[in-house]
């Protein structure tokens, strides 16, 4: 077919496939709960900031009568013991289920207010109560709870949206601190047989595209959850094809874009912005402290490796005392095991002995 300056238009060549490992199938601070972690763990990773530090804070659940150190990230909390900085565990928001204040029985303050976090993660829910040491101190309620709804408030960053309100007066809806880099028209979704002819745009934070007809038909695909970008070739002709991470499912998004020139400049332009975004993510938990917490470096304490020798058969698993167990306030009536010939507290509905050892080993 003739061209715009009347000459025949060559096939383009299709540019090399570019897979980049998704920011969003590495990251796991926000959304798991792990114990004893490393110290290179506990350091920042690439877009975490360090929002608050607060000294004096008892692990009343898993570590009565332990000062410690509660850390407040934007994307999870760490508490570490100050005598054994070993001791310590690291617990994402994402695994949030519910968090409020409670009088808990501390063995450093006494009966006294408490920040009560229930989680659930891979199926298993842990409970965590944590202590202001500080007496008539908010902080610790108010910093946690205000970071965590910061988080939960700003997911447009971070997960890949279908059919939301993305778009007024055929304009995209911006989000604090998001800018337009680009904006392509007559750019097809191939997502059904005939294709829906849309807009793309490309910013600092996201790919959106919106059909056209319908503004509520639409994707909004951060570059966290962005695991490829390619064009390959398709019933349509050549495409831009987007793969998500497999943490959203591995969706696989086609494009069609022309001319074929147009389209290489798309993909090129959306490789080049996910690498700069790579390299420092945007989380978009934003929320500040009056007083600036310090350098997590200078309150990092080193792990010194006791010259003990620990016996393996004693072996111990520190997410066991944070396992939750509903709102029980105190042991249950003993009963006798026929099983193991001697008196138990009595099981919950629904568990078993047999369970309980299968969890054991």
């Amino acid at each position: 077919r003739e061209g715009c300056q009347g000459r025949e238009r060559q096939t383009p060549r299709r540019s090399p496939t570019v897979v980049m490992a998704s920011t969003a199938d590495t990251l796991w601070e926000d959304r798991d709960v792990r114990f004893d972690i490393s110290s290179q763990q506990m350091k920042m990773r690439p877009g975490e900031i360090l929002i608050d530090c607060l000294d004096s804070v008892e692990d009343t659940k898993g570590n009565n009568g332990d000062k410690g150190r509660l850390l407040v990230t934007n994307l999870r909390i760490i508490w570490h013991s100050v005598a054994l900085p070993r001791v310590n565990l690291s617990v994402g928001y994402n695994c949030f289920v519910n968090i409020t204040t409670r009088m808990a029985n501390s063995k450093l303050r006494g009966q006294t207010e408490a920040l009560y976090i229930l989680t659930r993660c891979n199926a298993t829910r842990f409970e965590f109560i944590f202590t202001s040491v500080v007496p008539g101190s908010p902080r610790l309620f108010t910093s946690v709870i205000a970071v965590h709804r910061a988080y939960e408030t700003s997911k447009m960053y971070r997960d890949l949206k279908l059919r939301c309100a993305l778009i007024q007066n055929k304009q995209l809806r911006l989000l604090p601190k998001e800018q337009v880099y680009d904006k392509i028209n007559g750019v097809w979704n191939l997502s059904s047989d005939q294709g829906n002819l849309g807009t793309f745009f490309v910013t600092n934070v996201r790919v959106v595209w919106h059909a056209n007809m319908n503004d509520s038909f639409n994707v909004s695909i951060p570059y966290l959850q962005i695991r490829s970008v390619k064009i390959r070739d398709s019933k349509f002709g050549l495409a831009l094809v987007i793969e998500s991470s497999q943490t959203t499912g591995g969706y696989v998004l086609g494009f069609k874009i022309d001319p074929a020139e147009k389209l290489q400049d798309a993909a090129k332009e959306i490789n080049s912005v996910h690498k700069v975004y790579s390299v420092n993510p945007i989380f978009g938990v934003e929320y500040e402290m009056e007083e600036k917490p310090q350098r997590l470096e200078d309150l990092t304490v080193e792990q010194v490796q006791d010259d003990v020798e620990i016996e393996p058969e004693e072996h111990t698993d520190a997410f066991v005392a944070y396992f939750a167990d509903g709102n029980k306030q105190q042991d249950r009536e003993p009963v006798f095991s026929e099983e193991l010939g001697l008196a138990i507290e009595k099981l919950k509905e629904g568990f078993t002995l047999q369970g309980l050892w299968e969890v054991v080993g």
